[in-house]
């Protein structure tokens, strides 16, 4: 029995060797070793209560249609929510992102990210106890975006996350 006659059909974005027949160039691929698939199962099991919330929203193409990957590891990172289709990055950050030392290794990461075409969204772990359905919307926006041009746009940061309830800015947040 062939190789490619057990491959899974390149519409489903499975198969790389297939896809490329078809002109579907093949994603990014992020140097992804035994110890590093450990590592995102490992996190995956001990994922946080905000990730399982999140994740309840994304999971099995729940959010128009798109399919996301919980723990991806990427390069020397893992990515909480990665959609392939789109070259899409979610992260959680809790209150430690707050910190010089850590908004440096993020700031890192982020070019790094953009250095392999990925759009990276972060939001704070308080906005999804908060505001799911902005952060929802947030996503959904940029996914939007990203279909329509076909590539990526600038990053989004957690200011530009709607409001809960649909309310209007503050005049300090105005300003």
């Amino acid at each position: 029995m062939s190789n490619e006659s057990s491959s899974p059909p390149p519409e489903r974005g499975r198969s790389a060797s297939a896809a490329r027949r078809v002109g579907v160039p093949a994603p990014p691929r992020f140097n992804r070793t035994e110890a590093k698939t450990k590592r995102a199962r490992r996190l995956r099991e001990e994922g946080t209560a905000v990730e399982a919330r999140l994740w309840g929203a994304l999971r099995n193409g729940r959010l128009d249609g798109l399919n996301f990957r919980r723990q991806h590891p990427a390069g020397a990172y893992v990515l909480d929510f990665y959609c392939p289709q789109l070259r899409l990055s979610i992260e959680l950050d809790g209150s430690q992102h707050g910190e010089r030392p850590q908004q440096i290794r993020d700031e890192q990461r982020s070019a790094w990210l953009r250095a392999c075409g990925v759009t990276e969204l972060r939001f704070w772990n308080n906005d999804v106890t908060q505001n799911l359905t902005g952060v929802l919307e947030m996503i959904k926006a940029t996914a939007d975006e990203l279909r329509a041009c076909g590539g990526t746009p600038t990053r989004r940061w957690r200011a530009d996350l709607p409001l809960s309830g649909g309310g209007e800015e503050s005049d300090a947040e105005a300003s």
